[in-house]
């Protein structure tokens, strides 16, 4: 039976995140583009792109420290409805205010990897989803893996508006429109995944954590590591705010006037080789160990991220980022791993949101200063050396930092 190890619960979960991951793809490539089409200067596209990494921010702080005592079901429930909200404030208006209220009350993703508050919770529960603690790894890189397909074909899915431009006459900003109703719909149907959940994700009332004062959450062995994970974790969101997919996308379009239906092809592609990735960073790490894989994948992706903005024409820059994203990513389900490894299991969702906010915050401040580096100087690489560079900074100081620090079924 396919995944008999993992309870319904966990195949619930996977459902969720494939739907929601689906829908991030289908706004993470066009959302730049929209706003610039309505009329939105480049600063004020960096504020939009800013206000949604804001929200991820906001409710992933609800979500660590609240999401344990009101309900996990409850919470993702919530987060699905606003989801749906905001998509629809993009239907109906094109009027610059409600659409970064939008932004702040929704959960729209323009990074091209989930960051919200979503997967926070998700991340903490999906441990105790497995029958067989060896599989902890292969979940998330499956977990990581569907979600990244499902945002793949999401991006697949943006060259729509060509599509319906050349068939039915409609202007750009109107063939854009039903992506937005489509991302509406897919949270209400990630809604009636989650109230299929049963009790057994919620912690027990009667445990200790849930009792807890807030401030004392987390252990002092755990403070520690998580204090350390979340600085460092700061640093590279902060860097991977500088190219996130909604501004790769953008500097596609602005440099090499690529088109939607090209835009779509080369982020599929994009999606496809980093789902790949997942599940061969959970055989490495179980070979290498989770510290040694997110460090020795990591520093070649970035190295070929700063290539990508000195690529002298398309073919290069869409090589160099191809290879950048079958590597970028195989630090992700190595790093969830690693972090609900050395926590206490009533810790985790407490540890996972609290490093999910340190990279959501560096994260939200990035795109304003990209889109004031690109309207100062367009079509240049700055952000992708920035980027680049503090990256493999990261890399480095996460491996000297945690190399000894290993989790107990490495030891």
């Amino acid at each position: 039976m396919l995944l008999e190890w993992l309870s319904n619960d966990g195949k619930l979960i996977i459902s969720a995140r494939i739907l929601r991951a689906f829908a991030y793809g289908l706004l993470s490539v066009i959302l730049a583009i929209y706003l610039r089409l309505i009329g939105v200067s480049d600063l004020a596209i960096g504020f939009v792109l800013t206000a949604t990494l804001a929200n991820s921010i906001i409710f992933t702080l609800v979500a660590s420290f609240y999401a344990d005592r009101i309900g996990r079901r409850k919470i993702l429930i919530l987060y699905g409805a606003l989801m749906s909200i905001a998509g629809s404030i993009f239907v109906v208006t094109d009027n610059f205010v409600p659409l970064i209220l939008a932004a702040l009350i929704g959960t729209i993703n323009v990074t091209g990897s989930e960051t919200g508050a979503f997967i926070s919770i998700e991340q903490a529960l999906l441990p105790q989803t497995v029958t067989d603690t060896k599989k902890r790894n292969t979940i998330f890189a499956i977990y990581n893996m569907v979600g990244t397909f499902a945002m793949a074909i999401g991006t697949l899915v943006t060259g729509l508006p060509s599509f319906l431009q050349q068939q039915y006459g409609l202007t750009q900003v109107d063939s854009i429109k039903p992506l937005f109703l489509l991302y509406s719909a897919l949270g209400i149907a990630t809604i009636v995944i989650y109230l299929f959940l049963s009790k057994k994700i919620e912690v027990s009332s009667s445990s200790a954590y849930v009792s807890k004062p807030l401030t004392k959450t987390l252990s002092p062995p755990s403070k520690r590591i998580v204090g350390k994970l979340s600085g460092l974790f700061a640093v590279d969101s902060f860097a991977g705010g500088f190219v996130i997919q909604s501004l790769v996308s953008f500097w596609f379009y602005t440099r090499f006037g690529v088109e939607f239906a090209t835009l779509s092809y080369i982020f599929s592609v994009a999606g496809v080789l980093t789902a790949l990735s997942f599940l061969a960073a959970a055989r490495i790490a179980d070979r290498i160990g989770l510290v040694n894989t997110m460090v020795f994948t990591h520093i070649p992706s970035n190295l070929l991220l700063i290539m990508v903005g000195f690529a002298p024409n398309l073919p290069f820059a869409i090589g160099f980022y191809l290879a950048r994203m079958a590597l970028s990513q195989m630090d992700v389900p190595t790093r969830q791993s690693y972090i609900v490894a050395v926590v206490n299991e009533d810790e985790r969702t407490a540890a996972a949101g609290i490093t999910n906010i340190s990279r959501n915050i560096s994260q939200a401040i990035s795109p304003s200063v990209t889109g004031a580096i690109l309207q100062l100087l367009p079509a240049m690489s700055t952000p992708f050396v920035i980027g680049g560079a503090l990256k493999i900074i990261y890399d480095l100081a996460l491996y000297f930092s945690f190399r000894n620090i290993k989790p107990e079924q490495e030891q």
